[in-house]
């Protein structure tokens, strides 16, 4: 039996200019965080040739090409695991509609599950590299390619999308006292509200050709560097204000981003205490981060008791086996 444990992830700054749209033009740049909470899966060898994948739903079949679930499938088909297998799935969250990024942690855990299964250890660039092609080329998905990298590499770092489509990760490093004490002023609420980001990715995909998008993704991208600067520094408050001027440039690059729900969640925020936040991923729903500074913790807590708060904590680990035990008495 084999565990793999892939991390979800937070980003601050830069979300949408890893898209391919913009990147291609402009040199995109975002910075994450992974957290404590998790995508697991769990594959066992069968005493028989069939191939067993079990998530919401159960699908028993003879070849990889009749798997339904498409990530899946074409890990399957990547991998060249062909039969006498089973593949369980689970996660802490949600797996849609998050924002945290659980797709794509799903995509590197799978492709890393089955190559370990074959014995094969990967590096994080190339497990990177590999769910970005199952995701966006194979499946077709609207989307960016920050969330691979964060799933794969883990910790806080500042990812580099280049024109020629690779990728430059630089770790922030921040001292173990220094992590905590800004993880301490981070909280996560649930709007209570999902949404399929694909329909928000591929709006923002066509538009970002537009000048007007292009100078907001500019901008966002800019703060990347700013925050990275705070955190450095150790101002973690202008962490905070940088969130929230990211915000309002975010609300400006296409419909659907925010609704009248969410802007009141956050204002209600705000009035608290909270110095700045935003939606995490695509926008439109799943889950609103919030800095707010320790003493403001409680009045926020208490204006959004009609919330559920997610607690959790920074993970410096990308995607790894938790359990592995080798051999099939079956075979």
């Amino acid at each position: 039996m084999l565990i793999i444990q892939t991390p979800l992830r937070i980003s601050f700054a830069g979300g949408g200019t890893d898209l391919s749209a913009f990147y291609m033009n402009k040199t995109g740049m975002v910075i994450s965080v992974t957290i404590d909470k998790y995508v697991y899966i769990i594959i066992n060898d069968r005493y028989d040739d069939k191939i067993y994948v079990n998530y919401s739903k159960k699908e028993i079949v003879d070849k990889p090409e009749q798997v339904k679930h498409e990530l899946v499938r074409e890990t399957l088909l990547m991998s060249d695991v062909k039969k006498g297998i089973e593949i369980s799935c689970l996660a802490d969250i949600p797996s849609e509609g998050s924002g945290l990024g659980s797709s794509s942690s799903f995509a590197v855990g799978i492709l890393n599950a089955l190559y370990q299964y074959k014995g094969r250890q990967l590096a994080a660039d190339w497990l990177a590299e590999k769910a970005c092609e199952i995701e966006i080329e194979r499946c077709k998905k609207p989307i960016g390619k920050q969330d691979q990298y964060a799933a794969a590499y883990g910790n806080i770092n500042v990812f580099s999308f280049n024109k020629d489509d690779s990728v430059t990760v630089n770790n922030v490093f921040l001292n173990d006292s220094a992590l905590r004490r800004f993880e301490s002023n981070l909280l996560l609420f649930y709007t209570n509200v999902t949404r399929k980001s694909s329909k928000i990715l591929k709006i923002q995909r066509r538009d970002t050709s537009q000048k007007k998008q292009t100078n907001i993704l500019i901008k966002m991208r800019n703060q990347v560097l700013e925050i990275q600067e705070a955190l450095l520094s150790e101002n973690f408050d202008k962490v905070g204000k940088i969130l929230d001027e990211g915000w309002e440039l975010k609300k400006k690059l296409t419909k659907g981003i925010t609704t009248s729900k969410i802007d009141n969640m956050y204002k209600k925020a705000l009035k608290a205490g909270a110095l700045g936040g935003k939606i995490c991923g695509a926008g439109g729903g799943g889950f609103l981060l919030l800095y707010v500074p320790l003493e403001k913790q409680e009045a926020v807590r208490k204006t959004l008791k009609n919330y559920r708060e997610m607690p959790f904590r920074f993970d410096k680990d990308g995607s790894k086996a938790i359990f592995n035990v080798r051999g099939n008495p079956w075979k």
